[in-house]
């Protein structure tokens, strides 16, 4: 299994995207520092992961959330989450 995932940095509140085969070896090597691309973004949470059964499927998947319509499908997908709103406040 592959696992496509996105990362919130607390720090600054951008987004990575990245993919592996083990996730949570990954997300706690990038909360370490040892990813060069978040090191200096830390500490970062995991909000949003997918399942892949194959690396092929992972890294098209990869690739296409990070376009501009994958970006849009993430914020759409994460809304309430990225607005910080709640679902009890969608229900007025």
């Amino acid at each position: 299994m592959f696992y496509v995932y996105i990362l919130k940095s607390i720090k600054d509140g951008m987004l990575y995207t990245g993919y592996t085969n083990d996730l949570k070896k990954r997300f706690e090597s990038h909360n370490k520092g040892k990813v060069f691309s978040t090191m200096k973004r830390l500490p970062m949470r995991l909000i949003y992961y997918e399942v892949c059964l194959n690396q092929q499927d992972a890294t098209h998947r990869e690739k296409y959330l990070k376009t501009a319509w994958g970006k849009k499908f993430i914020k759409n997908r994460l809304k309430n989450y990225l607005t910080g709103k709640t679902p009890l406040d969608n229900k007025k």
